[in-house]
């Protein structure tokens, strides 16, 4: 920079100079323009702005023309045949309205601490949690925190049906008409009318609307007998009704449980005490006694119609993107035409069979539910239940089971302990007695072309309220040697190169690396070397162990995974102890896992086999209508290929020999004539009772078994219900046979060696022949030769070695299996003795001098005798 004087004047000149100044006047003109437009652009931004917004608050809905009450139109549901079977009014069929002043504080504060802090601050919009569900998504990049107060959840609900908007647009017009009308409703009810509209109104899990009867299917009990505890544990199901739901879900509702009781302590609702109490509560063993919902409807909704209010509503959710409080609105409150796959004729069979308590084990017993809440003299409430009455008598030495022969044999019981636990200054204020009839029973029938399920059963006994435990669908039970079919012969013969024919020798066997043995059911007379067939049939558990440790439990694990099943587990750890639970061990092939299967999902697997190895994923409706005539959802199935056709028939066949020849002999048909192919199953103590298995038309699955455990002595009545039950579905059907697809051969196999059989050799063996027709898939038939029967000659006189000296008329030819072929345990008659070639016949020449001895000579089609080495001990049937 020049700052010398002839600089300066230069610089001056410049500054004052005509051109510099005409710059500097258009610099500023312009600049003003730019500003002028900016500020004109903003007012008629503002402006527009405000006339989008009035234009869409014009257009919301009349205050004087809505309700925020819970209200809605009746779905109807059908069955196949398109025969109205059962109305569903959301009134009447899942809510019991309750008047605020019968809302115990707790439940109030409860929901308020979590669903909208400011409640009774704000006048219908809190500004203040918009902001910070704003800066928040700002900062985590994710804008899924909500700001909705309890006010706009009610106008969601009850004006704008759920909130079902599927573009932005719409989506924001709704939002701000719902805030708009926040703040008008605000001004029109109190805080408690509104809170009032909106307890009753909210979706609580289990098909519950509300919270009395959320009150009633979680605690069977009054909303006003909640304790804090139960509150909040109610108030945590409202963001997720499914993932929090406290019965299926208790791990993830006892995090948002743990969150409310928080936010009650910090927003002053509850003491540093009470907090530490509510949280030391065991709620959710008082939720697991609880299994019967109380009516909320006149109308009893049966298993079938139950199970279909909970597929629509998952498909609702998973397959149009809608809340599940959106969900069941629609159900109960839409209006919707549900068409089901149920057929009546065959849900009919069904029910009348397992209705017939003449089918039925004649020890069958009664189980106790009491229930009784007292108060005492300073108003402190006293609850007790079956388990506390049963732990009583035991405490007094006395015998005592829940279980009763006759219902009127716990009346004194009941008295009894009544007497004992109430006082004179005591006042009763609820008592409860319930009886569930045991063993109980669930049934599953379906369509294995089309995966439609037809009928379902899921208890006996009459059903007595809607929404009541669904043993078909919603309980898991250990499925014992079902499993074996699924989990580890479906892998083997699918891809692990085995095949009905491949052996293994069934003997003492311990888990590897363990000193715990492997038993069969039928104790410790093992059958030597067998073949998957057999071990199938016979349902061998020594045999599946040893075939999934070679398949592998990861590969029978993948394969459980791609035919539905939704219990496994991969890896759990208790929270408590820390043991880790896994099903991907050799347990898995004898149907030992963490948490026990459904009927449904299990029936579905076995009828992918019955379909070729193709896997359908079971319906129980075909299409939803909206309340404007319009499909909401086409419900196609999804298919999937598991498995090859040649391992699905092969499973089949073998299977058939399960009723022919097996475990499942009473499954037989007796008065038609089809075939049938299934397998039985059985847990420990034979707590679980099943039968999965299939006819060419229908596949169904049953079990039996008492709700709580409890060894059963009758184990044949779940097949008796089964074959009755198909009996009578197949009675009008023609026969039809399995189709074998064109990729099966077969080849005359030895059943101790699954390798080809020799001609006089497998069939001339001591005990009988081991020869039979098997078949394979093409490309898997045995090449080699039977290895593991050897003919041997023998002294007729003395049964042993004979030399070459012995008289023929003395010498025999006997087929014996070859004593390095078999480790078991026990001698039988046709195994070659030990040390047999050194045990030789000793025949005098006529000279009175001992012939010296040679080694006895094989049949050459016969492999040739060992000449070292023990024979192990074998057992054969």
């Amino acid at each position: 920079m020049n700052f010398s004087k002839n600089g300066t004047a230069k610089k001056q000149q410049q500054i004052s100079s005509p051109g510099r100044k005409l710059t500097t006047k258009a610099y500023i003109i312009f600049f003003k323009t730019i500003l002028i437009c900016f500020v004109l652009l903003i007012c008629v931004g503002g402006f527009a702005g405000i006339g989008f917004l009035r234009g869409i608050i014009d257009n919301a809905p009349d205050m004087n023309s809505i309700t925020v009450a819970p209200t809605g139109f009746s779905s109807t549901i059908y069955d196949s045949d398109g025969n109205e079977t059962q109305k569903l009014v959301g009134s009447d069929a899942n809510r019991i309205y309750v008047s605020i002043d019968k809302i115990p504080q707790d439940v109030i504060d409860a929901f308020v601490a979590i669903e909208d802090e400011r409640y009774w601050e704000h006048n219908g919009i809190d500004i203040k949690g918009i902001f910070r569900a704003f800066f928040n998504g700002i900062a985590s990049q994710h804008f899924d925190q909500g700001a909705s107060t309890i006010t706009q959840q009610l106008l969601k609900n009850n004006v704008f049906e759920g909130g079902l908007e599927t573009n932005f647009s719409d989506k924001l017009e709704r939002k701000i008409q719902e805030q708009y009308l926040a703040v008008k409703l605000e001004s029109r009810y109190s805080k408690e009318e509104i809170l009032e509209y909106y307890l009753n109104t909210i979706n609580l899990g289990q098909n519950t609307l509300g919270v009395q009867a959320a009150a009633n299917r979680y605690f069977n009990k009054d909303v006003s007998e909640l304790t804090l505890s139960e509150a909040s544990v109610i108030a945590s199901i409202t963001k997720n009704p499914s993932a929090l739901n406290p019965i299926t879900y208790p791990t993830n509702n006892a995090e948002r449980h743990n969150l409310v009781l928080e936010n009650m302590k910090n927003q002053n609702y509850i003491t540093e005490e009470e907090y530490a109490e509510a949280l030391a509560d065991d709620v959710y063993s008082r939720i697991k006694l609880v299994n019967e919902e109380q009516s909320t409807s006149s109308q009893i909704n049966s298993y079938f119609v139950d199970e279909v209010i909970e597929q629509v509503a998952e498909d609702l959710e998973t397959k149009l993107g809608y809340t599940s409080t959106q969900a069941y609105n629609l159900i109960y409150r839409g209006g919707l035409k549900i068409y089901t796959t149920q057929n009546p004729e065959l849900q009919s069979i069904c029910d009348d069979v397992l209705s017939d308590e003449s089918l039925y084990p004649a020890d069958s017993k009664w189980e106790l539910t009491y229930r009784l809440t007292t108060v005492s003299s300073d108003g402190e409430k006293h609850n007790y239940n079956e388990q506390m009455m049963e732990e009583f008598f035991h405490s007094q030495g006395k015998s005592f089971s829940l279980y009763f022969s006759d219902k009127e044999d716990a009346a004194s019981y009941i008295e009894e302990y009544r007497n004992a636990v109430v006082t004179d200054t005591d006042t009763i204020e609820g008592e409860k007695t319930n009886f569930t009839i045991q063993p109980q029973i669930s049934f599953v029938l379906m369509d294995q072309a089309t995966g439609r399920v037809e009928a379902i059963v899921g208890g006996r006994g009459e059903k007595t309220a809607s929404r009541t435990l669904n043993r078909a669908t919603n309980t898991f039970r250990q499925p014992g040697s079902t499993f074996k079919i699924l989990s580890t012969y479906l892998p083997a013969l699918d891809t692990k190169g085995m095949t009905l024919a491949t052996v293994q020798d069934d003997a003492l066997y311990y888990y590897p690396g363990t000193k715990t043995k492997v038993n069969n059911w039928y104790g410790d007379n093992y059958k030597g070397l067998t073949t998957i067939r057999q071990a199938i049939y016979d349902s061998m558990n020594v045999f599946a162990v040893k075939t999934l440790e070679q398949v592998t439990p990861q590969t029978g694990f993948s394969y459980l995974q791609k035919l539905g099943f939704s219990t496994l587990v991969e890896k759990e750890v208790n929270e408590t102890t820390g043991e880790v639970f896994s099903d991907i061990n050799l347990s898995l092939a004898l149907g030992g896992i963490t948490h026990g299967v459904k009927n449904l999902e299990i029936t579905a697997a076995f009828a992918s086999i019955a379909n070729g190895g193709i896997y359908t994923e079971p319906i129980f409706y075909t299409k939803i209508v909206d309340h404007d005539g319009k499909v909401l959802i086409d419900n196609k199935p999804s298919t999937s290929q598991v498995m090859k056709d040649s391992t699905a028939w092969l499973l089949t066949n073998a299977m058939e020999d399960v009723v022919k020849v097996g475990t499942g002999t009473k499954i037989q048909f007796q008065n038609i004539n089809m075939p049938v192919s299934g397998k039985t199953g059985t847990s420990t103590d034979d707590n679980d009772l099943w039968f999965v298995g299939y006819t060419p038309y229908y596949t169904a699955g049953i079990w039996g078994g008492y709700d709580n455990n409890y060894d059963q002595t009758n184990t044949t009545y779940t097949k008796i219900l089964w074959r009755t039950i198909m009996e009578k579905v197949h009675d009008n059907l023609e026969r039809k046979e399995f189709v074998k697809p064109d990729s099966i051969v077969t080849a005359k196999i030895c059943t101790k060696s699954g390798k080809l059989a020799v001609d006089g050799v497998c069939d001339s063996a001591l005990g009988g022949s081991t020869v039979r027709t098997e078949y394979f898939a093409k490309g898997t038939q045995p090449v080699e030769t039977c290895d593991v029967h050897v003919k041997v000659k023998v002294c007729a006189a003395s049964n042993k070695s004979a030399t070459d000296f012995c008289p023929e008329t003395s010498i025999l030819e006997k087929v014996y299996l070859s004593k390095e072929e078999t480790s078991n345990t026990a001698d039988t008659p046709y195994i070659l003795p030990k040390n047999f070639e050194n045990d030789i016949c000793k025949i005098h020449s006529p000279f009175g001098v001992n012939i010296p001895t040679s080694t006895p000579t094989s049949n050459p089609s016969a492999p040739v005798i060992p000449n070292s080495g023990e024979l192990p001990e074998t057992t054969e049937p």
